[in-house]
């Protein structure tokens, strides 16, 4: 698998180089040079999930690291269910929540933790990367116990949920934790400027679990096919799936598919107000606004990263028929909160952006899938008081819910991180 730097295309690396550096020179997103398509679809979605992944991702990867490595990694990540539920006649949620931290993120985490383990065994490596709620238990999840790994996790200090920071903020071992005072954008902005300072990559090994690693992206691809897949069998309807976009590596998953041939008629990027890709996509001007804090925190993002790659998407492999970018406020999304619990559905804020998005954009003659991203639960109290009901805990939930937090707190500040990290991970 060849891919580039869409910032200097001269700069071209294989799936492994890309899997280990994460960002190119520059902050450059790495993108393959070719998508591959599939054939016989149709045959495709008759399989069970984990070997049609397995067919999926060897399109991709086969070739440069073997189909039989392949098909390990994906059955020793993927092994937990993603069940299609039924909101009304016309709406489903796909619900990408049962992983061991109860997130879409495990899917892309425990895939390219496979990948490291596998392809990289011996090689000691930092993992580097920020969480807008969500990614930074999965990748703690994921990399727990590995060794030659040691993991750093920034978030934004008060701006996630009090159990979204118990999942991945009370492990200890090699997991490290940093609350930043600020919001999500500048904890990616230290990331960024830390894959750029030369010294402090090379002492640390660095990498990054964030959905700027392609790993990730290749992941998620997977489970598009099947919600189209649950949702397809024997009918003839045209499909559009709603994705929460904050940080849009979800969404670029799912343009990944359809040019592979995934079989959707277009995709909804559904954010709640800090609404960039929303303006940009509607009116041609790309302006990034101050973060505002909302009940769907984990896409409180102004400036996302994935951005350029859904674009290159759009302009090389696909029409601009295929995506629709709709924004949602936070009375629209109480609204659809409420509205599909009087419907026997116990939701979230997220997945009620992408419903809300959904509805708006849904023809009569279609049918619609929204992504479920987060255990209702992971926002037990902001779920209970717009309900007015009470939420039970998972196991995962409740056996987290009483540790003490281990997070150390920085402010917003480049050189303040530098130090911290030179301290603290080099002090042996």
């Amino acid at each position: 698998m060849e891919l580039f730097n869409l910032k200097h295309p001269q700069q071209k690396v294989n799936f492994q180089q890309a899997l280990t550096q994460g960002l190119g020179k520059d902050r450059g997103l790495f993108f393959p040079t070719k998508v591959p398509t599939l054939s016989d679809i149709e045959e495709l979605l008759t399989l069970p999930f984990v070997e049609r992944s397995q067919q999926i991702l060897g399109a991709w990867l086969a070739e440069e690291i073997g189909q039989t490595r392949v098909d390990s990694i994906v059955e020793n990540a993927f092994n937990f269910e993603l069940p299609l539920q039924a909101v009304t006649e016309q709406t489903f949620c796909l619900e990408l929540f049962h992983g061991p931290t109860l997130a879409f993120k495990d899917f892309g985490a425990r895939f390219m933790a496979q990948c490291l383990s596998q392809l990289n065994p011996n090689r000691k490596i930092t993992i580097l990367t920020a969480t807008s709620g969500d990614t930074g238990a999965a990748v703690a999840d994921a990399f727990y116990g590995l060794d030659n790994v040691q993991v750093v996790i920034l978030y934004p200090k008060g701006r996630i949920s009090e159990l979204q920071e118990k999942m991945f903020c009370t492990l200890g071992g090699n997991i490290a934790t940093v609350a930043i005072d600020g919001d999500f954008d500048q904890c990616q902005a230290l990331v960024k400027l830390a894959f750029e300072d030369q010294e402090l990559k090379q002492a640390l090994s660095l990498n990054s679990a964030n959905s700027i690693n392609i790993s990730r992206l290749l992941a998620q691809i997977c489970y598009y096919f099947e919600g189209v897949a649950l949702l397809n069998q024997g009918l003839e309807r045209e499909i559009v799936i709603s994705v929460p976009s904050g940080n849009f590596g979800n969404i670029t998953a799912g343009l990944l598919g359809k040019a592979m041939g995934l079989p959707v008629e277009r995709f909804v990027a559904a954010t709640n107000i800090n609404d960039t890709v929303p303006r940009y996509w509607n009116n041609g001007h790309w302006q990034v606004n101050a973060t505002q804090a909302t009940a769907s925190n984990a896409m409180d993002v102004s400036d996302p990263s994935n951005w350029p790659r859904a674009q290159y998407l759009m302009e090389h492999y696909l029409s601009r028929q295929c995506l629709q970018a709709i924004s949602v406020d936070e009375a629209a999304t109480l609204n659809r909160l409420k509205t599909m619990h009087q419907q026997g559905y116990v939701s979230e804020p997220h997945a009620a952006v992408a419903a809300q998005a959904l509805e708006q954009g849904l023809a009569p003659h279609q049918l619609g899938i929204f992504l479920g991203t987060a255990h209702p639960s992971k926002f037990k109290q902001s779920v209970e008081q717009s309900l007015a009901i009470e939420l039970a805990l998972p196991k995962e939930l409740a056996a987290v819910v009483n540790k003490p937090l281990l997070s150390h707190n920085l402010a917003a500040d480049y050189q303040e991180l530098r130090h911290y990290l030179f301290d603290s991970l080099l002090s042996d």
